[in-house]
C-alpha cells in the first residue's frame, strides 16, 4: 500500500519540472506547441504531493501514442486516456512516483481548466494557503488512503475551480 504524502513547497520543484519538459520536448518534438507545469507543484509555496505535473500541449493527440517506446526509455508508465477522453497520461517512478504527465492536444477544454486553477492559486496566496493546509490534514488522517484523501479535498477543490473560473472571465 503506497503511503500518501504531502510536503511543504520546495523551489526545486520548478527546476525538475524544466529539467523533465526538456526531456519530454526532446521525444515529442515538434508535435509539442507549448509545456505546462500544473498542479500544486506549480504554485509557490503550496504544500504538495511531490510529483511535478506537467502538461505539454500536442498538435494531434493520436500521435502520441508513436512515442511510448521512447517515453518508456526515460521512465515512463504509458496509461492511454486513463479514464479522460483526449487525454494521453504516463506515470514515473513507479510506487514512488515523481512525475505525472497529462498530454492534451490544442483546443481541449481541460487545458484552460488546468491553467485557470494554477494561476488562480498563483494569485490568491490564501486561498493556496486554505488548499494545503487541508491537504495536511486529510494526508495525517488518510495517510495510507488515497482514495479518502482525493475525496476529502473534492469538494473545496471545486469550489476553488468555480471561483477561478469566474476570475478568469473577469480578466478577459
Amino acid at each position: 500500500m503506497r503511503k500518501v504524502e504531502v510536503v511543504t513547497y520546495s523551489e526545486d520543484w520548478k527546476k525538475d519540472f524544466d529539467e523533465e519538459a526538456m526531456r519530454i520536448e526532446k521525444i515529442i518534438g515538434s508535435e509539442i506547441i507549448a509545456t505546462h507545469h500544473i498542479g500544486s507543484t506549480s504554485v509557490n509555496g503550496l504544500s504538495a504531493k511531490p510529483i511535478i505535473d506537467i502538461m505539454p500541449v500536442v498538435r494531434d493527440i493520436k500521435k502520441i501514442d508513436t512515442f511510448n517506446h521512447a517515453m518508456i526509455a526515460i521512465g515512463y508508465e504509458p496509461k492511454g486516456e486513463n479514464g479522460l477522453p483526449d487525454r494521453r497520461y504516463f506515470q514515473k517512478g513507479g510506487d514512488n512516483r515523481t512525475h505525472h504527465v497529462h498530454m492534451y492536444e490544442i483546443g481541449n477544454p481541460e487545458i484552460e481548466r488546468h491553467l485557470v486553477f494554477r494561476d488562480f492559486l498563483r494569485v490568491h496566496p490564501n486561498i493556496a494557503e486554505k488548499y494545503g493546509d487541508l491537504k495536511e490534514a486529510l494526508v495525517k488522517k488518510f495517510p495510507y488512503d488515497i482514495e479518502s484523501y482525493i475525496s476529502g479535498k473534492e469538494q473545496l477543490a471545486s469550489e476553488i475551480e468555480r471561483e477561478a473560473l469566474e476570475w478568469y472571465k473577469g480578466i478577459d
